[in-house]
């Protein structure tokens, strides 16, 4: 049989993971909002880690900025909108993201990052770890953000 048959499982625990947790950056400039949005989730969700496990909250902080240079590939900007409903009659909002990128670009990433998580416990814990800027500029500078390249 031998000794593979002995061999022990390693599962990361919440707490193993909490302190292995690193700063990363992404420069949204010019990069597809759906491209950023992907890796985005991919660092929160730290699939990106050798110890990765589906049930355990093991992703980094992701420090997003240029949130206001974001890019849309094809006829997005003029087509796109975001739909919500109150729950009341004649209670919906269509907002065209033309729109919301001259009100508040930042809101545009947030929502295209979660909607790429899963609909889970874990959801709100990761976008409590997404940090996201419209300008250059972000206050996060003393944790040392890895600058994340983009391929």
């Amino acid at each position: 049989m031998g000794i593979a048959m002995f061999q022990k499982v390693f599962s990361a625990s919440p707490e193993y993971a909490r302190q292995r947790r690193r700063w990363l950056h992404l420069d949204a400039e010019g990069r597809p909002l759906g491209r950023l949005a992907s890796q985005a989730a991919g660092f929160l969700i730290g699939k990106h880690k050798p110890f990765y496990d589906p049930h355990v909250d093991c992703g980094d902080f992701v420090v997003i900025t240029n949130a206001g240079k974001v890019g849309l590939t094809g006829n997005k900007i003029d087509q796109k909108v975001y739909f919500r409903h109150s729950g009341y009659a004649s209670g919906k909002k269509i907002i065209p993201i033309r729109r919301q990128m001259e009100k508040d670009p930042r809101r545009v990433v947030e929502l295209a990052v979660k909607r790429m998580l899963n609909p889970n416990r874990l959801r709100d814990l990761r976008m409590g770890r997404l940090k996201v800027y419209a300008g250059p500029e972000h206050p996060h500078q003393a944790q040392a953000p890895v600058k994340v390249p983009w391929p």
